[in-house]
């Protein structure tokens, strides 16, 4: 169980669990005000879930007993996107891929996530074929009918729209 890190590579053939803070501190602390983003919780969710772990996030009481309002929107924030995007999450194993340069991936049987943090510039994202297969369906969740895509050699090159659907992480589903 590391303690404020993701392991780079997870820790294949282990259960494992990153345990981290929502600011700086365990518990809480009255002088604690570093919070973590959205975004970075967010984010760091989808690496460890693409490494095939398990998220251990603190939340501290107050000396009153309540939790302090900064963790609950931040928690608010992460339901919000799960109840969107959480069928990427539940459920999901690690990455079948490399790590991309603009996102993660994770897997459940018969499907892959591309969860996109930087959009391509050009508009097209480059997914490797799961063990050659070509894809039945390539779609970002809750937003479109399917996406434009072609093969070319191993990979996927899927036409995005202009902008992302979710400026935290936009994920396409690929059904194999």
């Amino acid at each position: 169980t590391p303690e404020q890190e993701i392991p780079d590579t997870g820790m294949p053939g282990v259960d494992w669990e990153s345990c981290m803070t929502m600011n700086r501190t365990w518990g809480w602390k009255a002088y604690d005000n570093e919070w973590k983003s959205d975004e970075l919780l967010i984010r760091n969710l989808i690496d460890i879930a693409s490494k095939g772990g398990n998220y251990l996030l603190n939340v501290g009481p107050t000396h009153e007993g309540l939790i302090p309002a900064p963790s609950i929107e931040r928690l608010r924030a992460m339901g919000d996107w799960l109840a969107v995007y959480g069928e990427s999450i539940y459920g999901s194993d690690a990455s079948p891929f490399e790590k991309p340069d603009w996102g993660r991936f994770t897997q459940k049987e018969g499907e892959v996530f591309a969860h996109i943090f930087e959009w391509p510039e050009d508009g097209t994202l480059r997914i490797p074929l799961m063990d050659g297969m070509p894809y039945k369906s390539i779609q970002i969740i809750d937003c479109c009918d399917d996406l434009a895509w072609e093969i070319r050699g191993d990979d996927a090159f899927i036409s995005l729209p202009l902008e992302m659907q979710d400026a935290i992480a936009t994920v396409v589903k690929l059904e194999y």
